[in-house]
């Protein structure tokens, strides 16, 4: 790597020859000049590191250019078939105004009436509704009175409305949007007054009505052939804590835990009883459970990038080359290989392998020197290990077409919780962190049903759900 011009790499080797060969270096200097190098190297590691070559985001590349695309066989724009937006004539308009020709205009003559042309604005007009119930008073010829019942929710001398909680939690857990400004919002645009706490109530009123999907949600997934699993660091009150996912195509659950592994995913009452197959990054705790696994390759494939670049392990280039080559031929095949085919590419998968132990060999066990457990691993060599040991993990997705090459549909799922935790910084408890979980797991769930986000959460605060969740 160089740095500012200097190659920096060359010059540490030159360092450690020049160190080694000057028999004058007192074993102390030496010894120092040794842990400055290693320093260094862990400083260049760090340096080397991005988005291609580790689970950095994109963001965080340093002078990120923006990839151009190769262009495709498709003309720019919506493709046939594609279901576009524009805006559409409504056949019963809200408000009408007629626009009469004015006679001064017109030349002399007799006219008769021969119809319009018609225009359409379409606006929004945001405003305060108030409902005043009245329930009817009858009084008797003894003075008893008998008043009509108030219909079912209007409980208070004054209250906020279904549209307007829906509307708040819509705002709050779904465009993730501060309670402050969804406060100004509200105050602004159609001047109602809503507090912070009754924001807070709002989602939790959706949180405890969310309850029966919370059991359907972890029925489906349970019985589900594929699930995918992840999980991601948040702050709760300013304290490390964790939030855990299981999804599919269908079907997504959220928990926030303070523990990251078996403990969690044991109280999430998804994993201990599913038995189909799970995709996950190698988390250990996963292969815990009593199912078959897949790994993600979009992991593989970064850390064989950073294998190559900073360890220069050919190896490593040539087996991120050769999954690459695989998944395409996947595709190419409609989602499976023939067996054939399988067969062909997981010779030559191990015989990449058996050939990287020549280039990437095992410490030697012999320099224990009495101490217990294996010697320490480079990364290379660990994830050379992780290959082998894990072929069929690694592979299944060539003769299974139900199994995708990566976890992106795991990741996916979990990336609005990070830009929650962007915007707002942290949960304040872990209650507030269970509402956001199970209600992103509800709109999540309706989204990829194609139910929209605001329906959902209006059917909600209805007391209903919608119609999948009756199947």
């Amino acid at each position: 790597m160089k740095l500012n011009a200097i190659d920096v790499e060359e010059t540490v080797k030159n360092t450690r020859r020049l160190l080694g060969e000057d028999q004058n270096v007192s074993p102390a200097l030496k010894a120092a000049v040794e842990l400055l190098l290693l320093l260094v190297a862990l400083l260049l590691n760090r340096l080397g590191l991005n988005s291609s070559n580790s689970s950095k985001p994109p963001a965080s590349d340093p002078n990120r250019k923006k990839k151009e695309k190769a262009p495709g066989a498709n003309k720019r724009g919506g493709q046939p078939g594609h279901n576009g937006t524009t805006l559409k004539r409504v056949e019963k308009p809200d408000v009408i105004k007629d626009i009469p020709l004015d006679p001064a205009t017109l030349p002399k003559g007799n006219y008769k009436e021969a119809g319009y042309d018609a225009r359409q604005v379409i606006d929004i007009d945001i405003s305060q509704i108030v409902t005043e119930y009245r329930a009817q008073i009858l009084e008797d010829a003894n003075g008893k009175r008998y008043t009509a019942p108030f219909p079912e929710g209007v409980n208070r001398p004054v209250q906020y409305g279904i549209n307007l909680k829906a509307h708040s939690v819509y705002l709050s857990q779904y465009q993730l949007i501060p309670y402050n400004r969804i406060e100004e919002t509200f105050l602004d645009q159609a001047g109602i007054p809503v507090g912070g706490g009754s924001i807070f109530n709002f989602n939790e009123e959706a949180y405890e009505k969310l309850e029966a999907f919370d059991a359907i949600a972890r029925s489906k997934l349970i019985n589900s052939d594929v699930c995918h699993a992840d999980e991601t660091g948040i702050n709760i009150d300013g304290k490390r804590r964790w939030l855990h996912c299981v999804s599919n195509d269908d079907w997504t659950y959220f928990l926030p835990h303070e523990k990251r592994g078996v403990d969690a995913m044991n109280e999430m009452g998804i994993l201990p009883n599913f038995h189909g197959i799970l995709c996950h990054d190698h988390w250990k705790p996963y292969f815990k459970f009593d199912c078959e696994h897949a790994l993600c390759n979009a992991h593989h494939l970064r850390e064989l990038q950073r294998a190559w670049e900073q360890d220069h392990q050919e190896w490593a280039r040539d087996t991120r080359a050769l999954l690459l080559e695989i998944n395409k031929a996947v595709d190419d095949a409609g989602g499976q290989l023939t067996p054939g085919a399988s067969l062909e590419f997981r010779l030559r998968y191990r015989k990449l392998l058996e050939e990287a132990q020549k280039e990437c060999p095992p410490p030697d066990e012999s320099q224990k020197n009495g101490k217990r457990g294996r010697l320490k691993r480079s990364k290379a060599r660990n994830l050379l290990e992780r290959l082998i040991d894990y072929e069929n993990e690694t592979l299944r997705f060539m003769d299974d077409e139900r199994v995708p090459f990566t976890n992106n549909q795991g990741e996916n799922d979990i990336r609005m919780t990070k830009v929650q935790q962007k915007i707002s910084g942290c949960f304040r408890s872990m209650k507030g962190a269970a509402i956001f979980c199970r209600v992103r797991s509800y709109l999540s769930t309706c989204r990829k049903h194609g139910v929209r986000a605001s329906i959902a959460l209006r059917l909600l605060f209805e007391g209903k759900l919608p119609d999948f969740l009756n199947e």
